[in-house]
């Protein structure tokens, strides 16, 4: 029994020595393994927060959201992460808005966290609701579930998310590409937002943060250090438009993120690529 213990506290030892070596040597071992730590670190401190957020304040509510952005905003430290951020005072309108940003990877919570104004709910997935603690946490942080492959839910949902934004004045965080994107361009948006913000008649703050591929690409197995890049850019006003110039609001947000994205990236701009 004795010589078992110490057989496996032998194998313990030798792999925590060749870790670093194996790391340094594959990018798929280095990937792998910092992927596993970064949803570890999520669970175990959703486990650990939920229980402070119920105590401090007594179940769902977007306060809890203070809390958890405090403890998430320590994640950068263990992967080497810088975030540069410029526009914050964008954020200060009276009352509610919509906030739409990119999206690109499951680090994208670290770049929310990092920016994320007070009263403002997030509107996500329904399956995130059954990510266990992480699901949890979620929840008591008031984020807003939809079913995407309900169409009728989707807009049952959203419409009720324009009454609670403007009766509790808060702000709803929307990522309209609908889905992960780390390719370095943006998809098309989805209009949904969009059609939110007319229909309350509340500006639209775009967020956008630069291309995660120079420090993170899934398919190269890459995932290393590095610095990303956030602007908050001004709102843009939709008070008296109407349904009919939703496509076109879309369209200016897109190409305004957009070009901003490319900017943030140090990459040429669509206009300049064609010249």
């Amino acid at each position: 029994m004795e010589l078992g213990w110490l057989l496996w506290g032998a194998a313990v030892l030798l792999l925590l020595l060749l870790l670093p070596v194996l790391m340094e040597l594959s990018p798929a071992v280095n990937f792998a393994l910092r992927i596993s730590f970064y949803c570890l670190l999520c669970v175990v401190s959703s486990a650990l927060t939920a229980p402070v957020c119920l105590l401090v304040n007594g179940g769902r509510t977007v306060k809890n959201m203070r809390i958890i952005k405090t403890v998430v905003k320590t994640f950068k430290y263990f992967f080497g992460l810088r975030f540069e951020v410029k526009g914050l005072e964008n954020f200060k309108v009276e009352g509610p808005a919509i906030i739409v940003s990119n999206h690109q990877s499951i680090l994208d919570m670290m770049g929310l966290m990092e920016v994320l104004p007070d009263d403002c709910v997030q509107v996500g997935k329904k399956e995130l609701m059954y990510t266990g603690s992480v699901g949890l946490i979620i929840y008591l942080g008031g984020v807003i579930f939809i079913n995407r492959k309900s169409t009728t839910s989707a807009k049952m949902v959203m419409a009720e998310v324009a009454k609670t934004m403007t009766t509790e004045n808060v702000k709803v965080w929307v990522y309209p590409e609908g889905t992960r994107n780390c390719t370095g361009d943006l998809l098309p948006f989805k209009k949904g937002a969009f059609h939110l913000a007319v229909q309350a008649q509340v500006p639209v703050i775009p967020v956008v943060y630069s291309s995660f591929t120079t420090f993170y690409n899934p398919k190269k197995k890459l995932f290393t250090s590095g610095k990303i890049k956030v602007e908050v850019l001004p709102p843009i006003e939709t008070k008296g438009l109407t349904s009919d110039d939703v496509s076109d609001l879309t369209d200016r947000c897109f190409r305004t993120m957009r070009d901003t994205l490319f900017r943030l990236s140090g990459r040429p701009s669509e206009a300049k690529d064609s010249s």
